[in-house]
């Protein structure tokens, strides 16, 4: 199922249980449960442990906000905003007060690294990017790496909306391929 297509359903079954129907809700919850764990997955990779909890935190929130969702919006751009708020939350308490407020390290070696490191993941993604037809290209670049709405996209690049969720799939696909046929 695609980006679109897990979209289109979430929203569907949000909306079937908003009006009551509570098969609709469960299918919804459940559909949900895969997709925020897959989410979670892929951003807490350092912390395996807590993801069944960020998954349960997540749903709580979700079912306790429902009201606030505007139909006229992205479900899973609201979900995944829900499920970052949630990883802060348990970051900052796994860290504790104290931590937040440490002084940093003066070695600055570390940082100089990282840096070179991001420079080098910049030119990259350039580079690959570059290779995507305008349409594409545009669309990732505001969707993925401006955190643009679709229909900020769209407006931004003359594109129908339902164009733009098809230019970023379509260039997702091509710049997976141009990865691993460059490993």
């Amino acid at each position: 199922m695609g980006v679109a297509d897990t979209e289109t359903r979430l929203r569907a079954l949000l909306l079937q249980g908003i009006a009551g129907d509570a098969n609709g809700y469960h299918e919804f919850l459940k559909a949900l449960s895969a997709h925020l764990r897959a989410f979670l997955r892929g951003r807490l990779t350092g912390f395996p442990d807590e993801v069944e909890d960020m998954v349960q935190e997540t749903l709580l929130a979700v079912h306790n906000q429902r009201h606030t969702y505007d139909a006229a919006q992205p479900l899973t751009a609201w979900v995944h905003a829900i499920a970052r708020y949630k990883m802060v939350d348990m970051l900052r308490r796994r860290a504790g007060r104290d931590a937040l407020h440490e002084p940093l390290n003066e070695d600055t070696a570390v940082f100089a690294g990282s840096e070179i490191e991001a420079g080098d993941a910049r030119r990259d993604i350039a580079g690959l990017l570059g290779q995507l037809p305008e349409a594409q290209r545009l669309s990732i670049t505001y969707m993925k790496l401006e955190g643009r709405s679709v229909i900020e996209t769209a407006r931004l690049t003359g594109l129908s909306e339902s164009s733009v969720k098809v230019s970023v799939h379509r260039g997702l696909k091509k710049l997976e391929a141009l990865i691993r046929s460059a490993s």
